[in-house]
């Protein structure tokens, strides 16, 4: 388990999705604005029943289901410095809690749990009601938001289901206002709209307004967003268009990136299914209740491999390792098995969903194989030397212990061998249950300290060659009685 003196510093930065608190949605009523606590799934129900109006087909409702939750997910405490995670516009996402009926419910239910995964963490998934028929890239909106699942592409399903082209006429004093009320700079009079530039999609990215002799550029998402505030968002409703002098005719509606509704539909309509449709969308991703599609690259070194996604970055991990597991064999002289493994995990989530451990457990030891948090986040708290030492003891220990050696006999000794600890509990034998429950981070540290408190008082009672004996199956020397009478025979449990 997680070595002592870490406990109380480690924390995990995404709650795991099976224990999420309520989301906390600031929704607007006639009687003004408040902020309600409303269940993870209950709140996905709202969003599709606030974000789907256009959508017949059960598998796109249920693949905007999936995009909602994972979108809630990743993007909790948007609105934090506010005192709550999303509002119910489109700012966030539209959520109506009064429109849920049964069978919106029924499809959020239908992909409970489900999110949508990229290397082991929840992915991005933005959406939006109509491409036009080619998708936007991430980047040109996002920049810090760019994933290889956000690229363009071509969308037939959306073009197959018909999107509708659109036009609008601008009054010029309207338009003005509206810019000018959005802090914009603009012409003191305009007369007309040029594209300058566009995205690799065909949309509009730069645009050059004139009027009264003057010429200014302002970016299309800009001046997008003014007039859709300010003068409804049935007027420019995307950036795929043309324009000649004030008037724009385009299609799709929304900024494009992610799943398009249009198209989701019709993929529904031709019987795929919602799975299909997040693929199709978010290529690259994959659907599923924990952590999935960690890309892992293996470094092979002389008596272990190492897998990490980031193998430049995380190739002296492997070297450490070495070193320590050399050092904790001639100390304990405990023979070094084959096949053991380390996974050094992207991102603490990523980490915390393939493992199901709370942040604050920096690893989790399964036989041979060892999870890690990102060493990154292990050296910046200065504890991936004694995490790795920690688990490698378990590693050697593990493959050759009794079956009647008690979990806080082993958690103890693993203790006492990291050179920086130092016994100050009460010497106690903590229950195996304190050591194995992962809900308390100080109940977890008080029964560490018993437990290293209990094993370096037996080593100055019996010497360290004589308790280190005591872990070995094949040993001739019977186990002590402080040990084999201190709690029950349990089986040994997984090192975290």
């Amino acid at each position: 388990m997680l070595l002592r003196p870490l406990i109380a510093v480690l924390v995990a930065s995404i709650a795991l999705l099976a224990a999420a608190p309520a989301i906390k949605l600031r929704v607007h009523t006639p009687r003004g604005e408040s902020t309600v606590d409303v269940p993870l799934d209950r709140y996905v129900a709202a969003v599709v029943a606030g974000e789907a109006g256009m959508l017949r087909s059960e598998a796109a409702r249920q693949a905007l289901a999936v995009a909602a939750r994972t979108y809630a997910v990743r993007l909790r405490g948007r609105h934090s410095s506010e005192g709550f995670d999303f509002c119910d516009t489109t700012h966030c996402q539209r959520a109506d809690l009064d429109a849920v009926t049964p069978a919106i419910e029924a499809t959020a239910a239908a992909t409970a749990g489900d999110l949508l995964w990229f290397e082991g963490s929840p992915a991005f998934t933005p959406y939006s009601r109509d491409c036009g028929g080619r998708t936007e890239d991430a980047a040109e909106l996002w920049p810090d938001l760019a994933a290889p699942y956000l690229r363009s592409q071509a969308d037939p399903y959306c073009l197959r289901a018909g999107s509708r082209p659109w036009q609008w006429s601008a009054d010029p004093a309207k338009l003005l206002a509206a810019l000018t009320h959005s802090g914009l700079r603009a012409p003191h009079a305009i007369d007309r709209v040029e594209i300058v530039q566009r995205t690799a999609s065909g949309r509009a990215r730069t645009l050059l307004l004139g009027g009264a002799g003057e010429s200014v550029r302002i970016a299309a998402g800009s001046f997008h967003a003014a007039v859709g505030r300010e003068l409804g968002w049935n007027t420019v409703q995307s950036e795929r268009y043309e324009v000649h002098g004030l008037v724009f005719q385009g299609s799709g509606s929304g900024h494009g990136v992610g799943l398009c509704q249009r198209g989701a539909d019709q993929m529904g309509a031709e019987g795929r299914s919602y799975r299909d449709i997040l693929a199709f969308y978010y290529p690259g991703t994959a659907a599923g209740a924990t952590a999935r599609g960690i890309a892992w690259q293996r470094l092979g070194g002389d008596s272990m491999a190492l897998f990490t996604t980031q193998p430049d970055r995380d190739g002296a991990v492997l070297a450490l390792a070495e070193r320590l597991l050399a050092a904790v064999a001639r100390r304990t002289q405990w023979p070094v098995p084959a096949g053991i493994e380390i996974r050094v995990y992207p991102t603490v989530d990523a980490f915390r969903n393939s493992t199901g451990e709370p942040g604050w457990v920096a690893a989790h030891t399964d036989g041979r194989r060892i999870h890690l948090q990102p060493a990154a986040v292990l050296r910046a708290r200065d504890a991936l030397d004694r995490v790795l030492r920690h688990e490698l003891i378990h590693v050697l220990m593990e493959a050759q212990s009794a079956p009647n050696l008690p979990v806080w006999f082993r958690e103890g000794l693993a203790e006492y061998l990291d050179p920086l600890n130092r016994a100050a509990g009460a010497a106690a034998f903590p229950a195996d249950s304190a050591l194995r429950q992962t809900a308390d981070a100080a109940e977890a540290r008080r029964a560490y300290a018993d437990a290293l408190a209990a094993v370096t008082r037996l080593v100055e009672r019996h010497g360290e060659a004589t308790v280190l004996g005591w872990v070995e199956k094949r040993g001739q020397t019977p186990f002590s009685r402080d040990v084999t009478n201190a709690s029950p025979n349990h089986p040994p449990a997984n090192s975290k």
